[in-house]
């Protein structure tokens, strides 16, 4: 069994990474989160974000072969991931999303990356006081 971090959400046994447990993994749950979640836009990315079935955050990637060719998509991917690593402590808990990536994520660093997730993480954030 996996080490428990913060809320309950497994840790990788390194410490970095994300475990299966923190992931979106199958086509079923991509289409449920893009179907009855609430749709944030940025330059970067869309980030579709639906309540989760866990108390943690777990993360959906989603790149189109539009984007380039594996190399460039995978890195995309690694990008993300770790955006989403390093600010999973200010991301909404019991939060399923998913990103789908754009054209300006190609030449977009880690650092513009990880400022739009936190900036969907406040926005986030603000909605849920109000209600």
């Amino acid at each position: 069994m996996p080490e428990q971090g913060s809320g309950g959400a497994p840790v990788a046994r390194d410490g970095q990474g994300l475990t299966k447990a923190e992931r979106v993994r199958k086509r079923r749950e991509f289409l449920a989160i893009q179907r009855t979640g609430r749709r944030y836009y940025s330059r970067l990315f869309i980030l579709i974000s639906a309540p989760g079935r866990t108390p943690w955050t777990r993360l959906g990637i989603t790149v189109s072969r539009k984007l380039g060719k594996a190399v460039r998509r995978n890195r995309l991917k690694r990008m993300l991931r770790e955006a989403f690593r390093r600010k999973k402590e200010i991301l909404p808990p019991a939060t399923d999303i998913v990103i789908i990536a754009s054209n300006a994520m190609v030449d977009a660093s880690l650092e513009e990356i990880a400022s739009e997730l936190e900036a969907w993480a406040l926005q986030a954030d603000r909605r849920r006081g109000r209600r």
